[in-house]
């Protein structure tokens, strides 16, 4: 029986990474493509249609590697997102690898952004990181990159909404401490 429990299991691990990927490619709102596009790309609605779509996947990524319960969900979820990434109708086959290449650029440094500890909060170095990209202000007291950490907070809360909502939450007895269950 622990055969058939282990097979259900991963099947259900694949289809909730599945799932959460699928939100991770959704297409950005249109009012944050303009955004984008008239304070960073120099007017150009692709460049800054890219930008937004390389932000919410990574965010994506780095929402399940920091909060997923089971170990095995963060590359589950990427291998999903990469199995959609290679399928997905606005790359030219002759441009997915180079797409690719600019994803991994852009979620390695929203990772160091997002994990470090230096000025300011996650969301604010990581917008920064994204306009640096768009060809956009990074001082940190600039408007527009404060509305950039506005949303990238707000992608941030979907992610992880979204994890939970697939993956489940931690639950926890009332009486025993998070530090006691790990010894």
């Amino acid at each position: 029986m622990r055969l058939f429990r282990s097979f259900r299991d991963d099947r259900a691990l694949l289809r909730r990474s599945s799932e959460y990927a699928a939100v991770l490619m959704a297409e950005p709102s249109g009012d944050d493509v303009e955004w984008l596009s008239r304070v960073a790309t120099r007017g150009d609605v692709d460049h800054a249609r890219w930008e937004l779509r390389y932000l919410r996947r990574a965010i994506g990524i780095l929402i399940a590697q920091r909060d997923a319960l089971d170990d095995r969900t963060p590359s589950e979820v990427l291998r999903a997102l990469l199995h959609r990434m290679q399928k997905d109708p606005n790359v030219d086959d002759a441009l997915r690898e180079l797409a690719e290449r600019q994803f991994n650029a852009r979620l390695a440094a929203y990772r160091d952004a997002f994990t470090s500890r230096g000025h300011g909060t996650p969301a604010l170095r990581v917008a920064q990181n994204m306009l640096a990209f768009a060809g956009g202000p990074i001082r940190s007291d600039d408007p527009e990159v404060i509305r950039g950490a506005g949303l990238v907070t707000d992608l941030i809360a979907m992610a992880n909404e979204t994890l939970r909502s697939a993956f489940g939450t931690a639950e926890l007895p009332e009486d025993v401490s998070p530090s006691r269950l790990a010894r």
